[in-house]
C-alpha cells in the first residue's frame, strides 16, 4: 500500500505540474464572466466550473491531495524500514532514506504554500516558496542516481554503441609497442583533440603521441622511463 500511495501521489503530481509549467493546461476567465473558470488544454476549451464550487476546490488543490498521498506513502515505507529486520540490515541513508525524506520535505513545504495563501493571506509566501524550491532542487540533484535518470542514460548508451560501431567501421588503432589493436582510431583521434583542448600535451619530441600506446604499451613505456632514470643515477636499487 505504501508503494501504491507513493507512486500515485508522485505520478499525479507530475501529471499536474509539468502541463501547468509548460502551459499545456491553464485556466482563465472570459471577459464579462468573473465567476466561471474555463479550463484550456493545449489551447482548446476542455470544460468549465464555477468559482467556489466543489470542482474548483478539488482542481485547485490537486497538488495538496498529491502531497497527502506522498506523505502517507512515505511514512508507511519508513515504518517498514524501521521494523523489518531484512531491510534494516541492507538499507542505506543515501539510497533508501534520503529519497523518502526529500519527498516528504517537498510535500510538506508544498502544503506550506497552500496553507499560507489559504489562512495567512500570503504573509509568508516568499519564505514558503523559496524553501520549497530549495528542497525541490536538492531532490533534482539527487535524482540522477534514481530511475528517472535512465531516460537519459539509455540514450547515452545508445549513442556510445553507435560511436563504437562507427569507429570500428573506420578502422582500429594499433599499439606501436604490442602491435595489437586496442581501440578505434576515431576514439584515439578524438582523445588527442580533447586532451589538447584541456591543456594536456602528450606529444613526444619525435612527433609520436603517448595516446597511440595501448594500456600495456603505456605501462611498458613507464617501466622503461624508470629504468633509464635509475640507470642515469647509477643506482638500480635503494
Amino acid at each position: 500500500m505504501g508503494h501504491f500511495l507513493l507512486a500515485i501521489g508522485c505520478l499525479l503530481a507530475f501529471a499536474i505540474t509539468i502541463p501547468l509549467t509548460f502551459g499545456w493546461i491553464h485556466f482563465e476567465l472570459k471577459p464579462g464572466d468573473d465567476v466561471t473558470y474555463y479550463a484550456k488544454v493545449f489551447g482548446f476549451e476542455a470544460g468549465t466550473f464555477a468559482l467556489g464550487s466543489v470542482m474548483a476546490f478539488v482542481a485547485f488543490h490537486g497538488l495538496v491531495w498529491c502531497s497527502f498521498l506522498v506523505i502517507i506513502g512515505s511514512a508507511m515505507m519508513m515504518k517498514r524500514r524501521l521494523t523489518d529486520g531484512g531491510l534494516i540490515a541492507t538499507q542505506s541513508l543515501s539510497e533508501d532514506w534520503l529519497p523518502l525524506i526529500l519527498l516528504i520535505a517537498i510535500s510538506v513545504t508544498g502544503l506550506g504554500i497552500s496553507y499560507d495563501y489559504t489562512f495567512l493571506q500570503g504573509k509568508t509566501y516568499q519564505f514558503m516558496a523559496v524553501t520549497h524550491a530549495i528542497v525541490v532542487i536538492l531532490w533534482l540533484v539527487w535524482l540522477p542516481f534514481g530511475k528517472f535518470f535512465h531516460v537519459f542514460q539509455r540514450l547515452a548508451q545508445l549513442g556510445a554503441n553507435l560511436y563504437k560501431h562507427e569507429g570500428q567501421r573506420r578502422g582500429m588503432a594499433v599499439c606501436e609497442h604490442t602491435h595489437q589493436e586496442f581501440a578505434t582510431q576515431m576514439h584515439v583521434d578524438d582523445l588527442k583533440l580533447l586532451t589538447k583542448q584541456l591543456g594536456f600535451d602528450y606529444e613526444k619530441k619525435d612527433g609520436r603521441n603517448h595516446l597511440d600506446l595501448s594500456p600495456e604499451g603505456k605501462r611498458s613505456a613507464l617501466a622503461k622511463a624508470h629504468f633509464q632514470a635509475r640507470k642515469a643515477s647509477g643506482k638500480f636499487f635503494g
